[in-house]
C-alpha cells in the first residue's frame, strides 16, 4: 500500500450569529481553485452525512468556511469569501454570501493582527468577495482585545454575548445587479401541476424568491421536520426555486437549477404575522413580530433565519405589491422577522420611491465568538 502523509493547516473555528465556520487566511490555501475545493471538502469529511472524518458539523448550518485576507483596496482591511460545503456533495458554493459567518470576520480579523484594535470599539471595513459588497462590522474592544461577553441575546444561540453592528452598505444587487432582477415586483410561475404561484424575486444581500405560504398549503408557522417530512412541499419548493433560476438565465433547464446553484436563489414562503411556537417550544406573541418566514437553502430548512436571508425578507416589506409587503405590518424601520428559532430585528434604511427606490444600508445585530484555534489535519495521499 502506499504511504500516506498527513498534511496540516492553521485553522480557526468561529460562531457567528447562528453559524459556524472554520476560518483560514487566504495564503495558508491552494491557491488553484480545483484544489482548493479538494482541500475543503477533506476538511470537512464531505461527502459525508456524518462528516465523521472531517470537521463538519454535519448541518448546513456549521458546514461552512471563511477565506480571509488582507486588502489593498482603498476603504477596505481585509477581503472575505464564504463557502458553503455540502455535506452530501463534493461541491463548495461560494455563489453568494453568509451574514451569520460575517459577524465572525470582523473579531477574527482583529484577532490575526489583521486590523488594529482601538477601544471601546473597533470599525472593521470588510469586502465580501462573493457579492463584490462592502460590509462594515462594529466590533466592541476592551483593552485592544475582542469582547465576547455582554448582554446580547440571538434567539438561536445559548445565552448572551456582545453585540456586533453590522452595517450592510448597499446590498442591492449583490447577485444579478438589480434589487428586482425581472423588473417586476411580483411575477407568476406556472407549476407542472398546472397551479400558479406569486413570488417575488428580491436580491439584496442574497437572491431570494418569496411565495405565499398559503398558496402551497402551508400556514407560514411550520418548523423544519415538520416541512421536510412532506416530500411534495419539499418537490414544490425546489421547482419554484428553480424555475426563478431559469427565468433568470442561469440555468438553461429549471431541472438543471440544483446543480449549479445551490445557495442562490433562496426559497421562503412568508404569512403575516401570528403566535408560533419556536424549536425550543417558547411561544412567539404575533404582537412581538412583523412578518413569518420560514428559509430553504442548500436542499434544507433553516432552523434560524440566515442574516442574507433576512435582508431581502426587510427590503421586500419595503416595497409595495410585493408578497412579503401585503402580509407585514408596518410599523419602523426595523423589520421584526419571525423564523423557527425566535425573532430576527432587522433595521433597514431606503431612499426614494417606486424605479428610484434604493437600499442604501441594513443594521443587524450579531454575537460572535472564537471557539477553537489549531491545525486542521487531513489525510493525502
Amino acid at each position: 500500500m502506499p504511504a500516506v502523509k498527513e498534511s496540516s493547516v492553521p485553522c480557526t473555528i468561529m460562531r457567528g450569529g447562528t453559524s459556524k465556520a472554520l476560518f483560514f487566511l487566504d495564503s495558508d490555501l491552494p491557491a488553484d481553485v480545483q484544489q482548493r475545493t479538494d482541500f475543503l471538502l477533506r476538511a470537512f469529511g464531505s461527502p459525508d452525512i456524518r462528516q465523521v472524518d472531517g470537521m463538519g458539523g454535519a448541518d448546513p448550518l456549521t458546514s461552512k468556511t471563511a477565506i480571509i485576507r488582507p486588502s489593498n483596496m482603498p476603504g477596505v482591511d481585509v477581503e472575505y469569501t464564504f463557502g458553503q460545503v455540502s455535506i452530501t456533495e463534493p461541491f463548495v458554493d461560494m455563489a453568494g454570501n453568509c451574514g451569520n459567518i460575517s459577524s465572525a470576520v470582523g473579531p477574527y480579523a482583529i484577532d490575526k493582527g489583521l486590523v488594529s484594535a482601538v477601544d471601546p470599539v473597533t470599525t472593521v471595513r470588510i469586502f465580501n468577495t462573493n457579492t463584490k459588497k462592502m460590509i462594515v462590522a462594529d466590533v466592541p474592544v476592551h483593552e485592544r482585545r475582542v469582547v465576547t461577553q455582554g448582554t446580547y441575546k440571538i434567539n438561536g444561540v445559548p445565552g448572551t454575548g456582545a453585540e456586533i453592528k453590522m452595517h450592510f452598505v448597499d446590498p442591492g444587487g449583490a447577485i444579478t445587479g438589480k434589487l428586482l432582477p425581472t423588473g417586476n415586483v411580483t411575477d407568476k410561475i406556472k407549476l407542472e401541476s398546472g397551479q400558479t404561484v406569486d413570488v417575488s424575486i428580491v436580491d439584496a444581500g442574497n437572491l431570494a424568491g418569496f411565495i405565499r405560504a398559503d398558496q402551497i398549503g402551508l400556514r407560514g408557522d411550520e418548523l423544519p421536520a415538520e416541512i421536510e417530512s412532506r416530500a411534495g412541499i419539499l418537490a414544490t419548493l425546489e421547482e419554484i426555486r428553480a424555475k426563478i433560476s431559469e427565468s433568470l438565465g442561469m440555468c438553461g433547464n429549471w431541472r438543471d437549477a440544483y446543480q449549479r446553484y445551490r445557495t442562490n436563489p433562496k426559497i421562503a414562503f412568508v404569512s403575516a404575522p401570528a403566535t408560533f411556537r419556536t424549536l425550543q417550544g417558547q411561544q412567539v406573541p404575533a404582537d412581538s413580530i412583523d412578518i413569518v418566514a420560514r428559509v430553504r437553502a442548500m436542499g434544507r430548512m433553516h432552523k434560524a433565519s440566515a442574516i442574507t436571508a433576512g435582508i431581502p425578507t426587510a427590503a421586500a416589506a419595503k416595497i409595495p405589491g410585493s408578497v412579503v409587503h401585503a402580509r407585514c405590518r408596518h410599523s419602523s424601520s426595523t423589520v421584526r422577522i419571525g423564523h423557527p428559532s425566535g425573532i430576527m430585528p432587522v433595521g433597514i434604511s431606503t431612499s426614494g420611491e417606486k424605479e428610484n427606490f434604493r437600499l442604501t444600508e441594513v443594521i443587524v445585530g450579531r454575537t460572535a465568538r472564537k471557539l477553537m484555534e489549531g491545525r486542521v489535519f487531513l489525510p493525502e495521499t
